[in-house]
């Protein structure tokens, strides 16, 4: 069923769900489908889900939601065209999602410059809601530095002093390995960092990437990769032995947008961030998961948290403001509060980022699949720096 619906979401240039009347609220949601389908499939999976149910509800201020998309195509200059495209012809209330850290930044610089709210789903930079943070941009998923403040806060309990760091060389990967340095430096001003490794994101060369790093003789590993590279990664650093007896720290590893393609060759003991959908059993979780399955007969994944809570943001949101208006609809988001499938959220008044928080585990391999093991999660709210330290890193507004 994925990957049927992959082929069909290849070929997609605009989607709406559901068809409404022209009295719908409309959002208007850009993302790189065709690029990254194995996280965009399900994200667009868990938006439709949020659409039916607040429309099932009665809608917003009495009026259905909508979605139009668009494909952005990997390409930041296409997602500022598809922006004003969507704000000036399809007439939407609010623009939403990206998954690139750098198409994301240049569509948070779009809703600057001509006043309209934008929520981030997916990218993951710090820059969006601190250096280059601003009125009219927030964002839904925890960024670099809280993920990284979570994996310092394992790493800093292991033995390495000698660490390695291998990520993709644009924003995403050099704010990653920014905030990891100096947040585990903080905890351990014993460690250093003896490697660098920053292959193009989507072209690594495998082989050549182990071989700098083994040279280099650390004893633990920092990794950024994901996707494709990072499934390159693991077999060639398998093959070569670089991950034996070596602690790897890894963003992103452990959901299964990731892990799953890694099957039966997913390492052992990495310390990851990611989502174990199987075994999270609150109430808020246990409801999504059962409702997604039952709408699309098959398991969420990370990206199906994102749409979900992305749609259900702006809902709030609107509902709050009680008004399409832009600058209100800004002021509501300020401080709102919302459940999520990993339970409460906040978007903070201070910086626009939401407290949604990650799991933190350890891989291993069950019945030839990877999954995460050890796990917890890491709420948000406690891995963030002060007010007094966002006023230094965000622009006065």
């Amino acid at each position: 069923m994925l990957r049927q619906a992959i082929l069909g979401l290849a070929a997609m240039v605009a989607v709406s769900a559901p068809a409404m009347g022209q009295d719908a609220i409309r959002i208007g949601e850009i993302n790189s489908y065709s690029g990254m389908a194995a996280f965009t499939v399900p994200y667009r999976n868990g938006w439709t889900l949020a659409v039916e149910e607040v429309n099932a509800a009665g809608g917003v201020l009495g009026r259905k939601i909508e979605v139009v998309s668009r494909d952005d195509a990997g390409k930041p200059e296409d997602a500022v065209r598809l922006a004003a495209e969507l704000v000036t012809n399809e007439k939407v209330a609010v623009l939403a999602g990206t998954f690139f850290s750098h198409i994301g930044l240049a569509v948070s610089d779009y809703a600057r410059q001509h006043k309209v709210l934008f929520l981030g789903s997916e990218p993951l930079t710090d820059a969006m809601t601190w250096s280059k943070g601003h009125r009219y941009t927030f964002r839904l998923r925890p960024s670099t530095y809280m993920q990284s403040a979570m994996l310092a806060e394992e790493a800093a309990k292991l033995p390495a002093k000698r660490w390695a760091t291998i990520a993709p060389n644009y924003e995403y990967g050099q704010s990653a390995v920014a905030a990891f340095k100096e947040l585990l430096k903080a905890r351990r001003p014993d460690v250093e960092f003896v490697a660098e490794q920053w292959p193009a994101q989507g072209k690594i060369d495998a082989g050549a990437t182990v071989q700098a790093i083994a040279l280099a003789r650390p004893d633990a590993i920092f990794n950024v990769t994901f996707g494709p590279d990072l499934g390159r990664l693991v077999r060639e650093g398998n093959t070569r032995g670089l991950f034996r007896n070596r602690p790897v720290v890894s963003l992103l590893t452990g959901e299964p947008e990731y892990l799953d393609p890694l099957k039966d060759e997913t390492p052992e003991g990495w310390i990851v961030t990611g989502y174990p959908w199987e075994a999270i059993e609150t109430p808020e979780h246990k409801a999504f998961r059962d409702a997604y399955r039952k709408r699309f007969d098959d398991y969420p994944r990370l990206g199906s948290v994102v749409g979900y809570g992305m749609v259900k943001s702006i809902a709030a949101a609107i509902a709050k403001a009680g008004s399409t208006d832009t600058e209100k609809m800004v002021d509501a988001m300020r401080g709102l509060s919302l459940p999520s499938p990993f339970g409460p959220m906040e978007y903070r008044a201070i910086d626009h980022q939401s407290t949604l928080g990650a799991y933190v585990g350890r891989t291993t391999v069950r019945d030839g699949k990877g999954v995460m093991v050890d796990w917890r999660y890491a709420d948000g709210a406690k891995y963030l720096p002060d007010d007094a330290t966002v006023r230094k890193l965000r622009p006065q507004e």
